[in-house]
């Protein structure tokens, strides 16, 4: 991270240009190997879960190809790619709406300590209140609608957002802070180049375990007070004992979410630690 430039000899550069380079080559064989370990991975899984359907020889335990099928006919119908595009809008609105909120909360409580002081009991009674009392709530006072269900999942995510950047916050080097000052930093010009990059590695945290907790909110959610997306056709299915119907959308979600995952928020998370590499 630098908070200026510093003029380096021709030799310096070079040398700098070749290590980023060599360490570029280095991490994708890495990548490349990390995604051949969890295809495999994904294979030996499936060999499992047919082979105990085998076992089984029952309509409430399908084998995998039964729910491939199902979830080709599915898709081919146009119902998982609107139900699947209905939940993830969801979990895209929820997630940013946490994100942003629970930033701001923790930046300001890591930055002053009467204000961490004053809210922490706060944030504790928020971090262990069930996600399902929320969202009961949201609904009563907001009616069965979009906004109740995207705040109920909002209000769920947005205290462990707040954790998390608070300790970042609290992390952040006094030197860095001390530099900002003498050479006259603004307060956006400071929050730029010297808190934000520090703090990219707890966003990237914050981003990967929030996704994760936020669209299996989404679902029961849906579940319970909506009339469309992912949770609503597994309560459907699961009212008609459909195993195969509550297997393909899982499945085909949780596949959704796995490539976000794997393509968006993990390199998003190496990326925010590359600087103190």
């Amino acid at each position: 991270m630098a908070l200026f430039s510093s003029p380096l000899s021709e030799e310096q550069e070079t040398r700098a240009a070749k290590t980023a380079v060599r360490r570029e080559l280095a991490a994708n064989p890495r990548d490349r190997g990390r995604l051949i370990v969890s295809a495999i991975s994904l294979l030996a899984f499936l060999a499992v879960w047919a082979l105990a359907a085998w076992i089984a020889q029952s309509r409430h335990f399908p084998d995998p190809v039964a729910v491939g099928e199902r979830i080709v006919a599915e898709t081919a119908s146009g119902q998982i790619p609107f139900q699947v595009g209905v939940t993830l809008a969801r979990v895209v609105a929820s997630f940013v709406i946490a994100v942003v909120i629970g930033s701001a909360i923790g930046f300001a409580m890591g930055r002053s300590s009467r204000l961490n002081l004053f809210f922490d009991s706060w944030l504790i009674l928020f971090l262990n209140l069930p996600a399902l009392i929320v969202i009961i709530l949201c609904f009563l006072w907001f009616g069965l609608n979009e906004a109740a269900a995207i705040t109920a999942v909002a209000l769920n995510k947005i205290p462990n957002v707040a954790v998390i950047i608070r300790e970042g916050t609290q992390a952040l080097s006094p030197a860095y802070d001390d530099l900002a000052t003498v050479y006259r930093f603004g307060w956006w010009t400071k929050l730029r180049q010297v808190h934000l990059p520090q703090l990219a590695p707890y966003f990237a945290a914050a981003g990967r375990s929030g996704l994760a907790i936020v669209w299996k909110i989404v679902l029961v959610v849906e579940l319970l007070g909506l009339s469309s997306g992912v949770g609503f056709e597994l309560n459907t299915y699961f009212q008609l004992f459909d195993v195969t119907g509550i297997l393909a959308y899982a499945a085909s979600f949780i596949a959704v979410i796995f490539l976000i995952e794997t393509f968006v928020m993990r390199p998003w998370q190496l990326a925010a630690n590359r600087w103190r590499q």
